[in-house]
C-alpha cells in the first residue's frame, strides 16, 4: 500500500495558499535541482503539484487554472492520472479551468519569442517543477496561470497577477483534497 498522498507546492507562497487543505502540503523549492531532492524523500507517495505557472496558450487568462492529462519537458512524457475528474471538480467550485499538457523547463521563461517555441510544443502552460517531482503513480498536476504572453513576468502588474493567481489557487484546496482522499 503506498503512503498517504502529498499536495508538492515549490513556493511559500503556493504554500500559505494551501495552508487550509486537509492533505499535508510540502513546499518544495523552485527549480529541477530541489524538486529532485524533494521528489526523492517522497518516495511512494502519491502526489499533486499545485501551484502558479506561465500561461501558453492563447486562450489562457491570468487566473485561469490548467490541469495537466501530461507533463512534457522531462526525459519523457509523464501521463496524470484522471485529470477529467479533477477538472470537473475545479469547474464545480466556479473555476475557468483548462486541461492539457503541462511543459516543465529549467527555467523562468521571460521572452515572448521564447514563450511562442514553447507554445508550439502544445502544452498549455510552462513550469519549472512538475516534470522532476513526478512519482509513481497517482500523480496530478494542478498550476494556475500568474502570467502570459501578453502578460508577462516582467511587467509591474505581475504582482498583483500573482496574488490573483495565489487566491484562485486558495479556492481549488477542496478540489485537492478530494483527489487525495481518492488516491489513499
Amino acid at each position: 500500500m503506498a503512503a498517504d498522498p502529498v499536495i508538492c507546492a515549490p513556493l511559500v507562497a503556493e504554500r500559505l495558499a494551501l495552508r487550509s487543505a486537509r492533505t499535508p502540503v510540502l513546499r518544495t523549492g523552485m527549480g529541477p535541482a530541489r524538486s529532485r531532492r524533494s521528489a526523492a524523500q517522497l518516495r511512494d507517495r502519491a502526489r499533486l503539484v499545485a501551484g502558479v505557472a506561465g500561461g501558453l496558450a492563447p486562450n489562457i487568462a491570468v487566473a485561469d487554472v490548467v490541469v495537466a492529462t501530461e507533463v512534457l519537458g522531462g526525459d519523457h512524457p509523464i501521463a496524470c492520472q484522471h485529470p477529467d475528474l479533477l477538472a470537473d471538480r475545479l469547474r464545480g467550485l466556479g473555476l475557468t479551468v483548462h486541461i492539457g499538457p503541462i511543459l516543465s523547463t529549467p527555467r523562468l521563461t521571460f521572452s515572448a519569442a521564447a514563450r511562442a517555441r514553447l507554445a508550439a510544443t502544445g502544452a498549455l502552460a510552462v513550469d519549472m517543477e512538475s516534470a522532476w517531482l513526478a512519482g509513481p503513480t497517482p500523480f496530478a498536476v494542478v498550476r494556475v496561470v500568474s502570467d502570459t504572453a501578453t502578460a508577462g513576468l516582467l511587467s509591474p502588474a505581475v504582482l498583483a497577477r500573482g496574488w490573483r493567481a495565489l487566491a484562485t489557487l486558495h479556492r481549488c484546496t477542496p478540489a485537492l483534497d478530494e483527489w487525495a482522499a481518492a488516491a489513499r
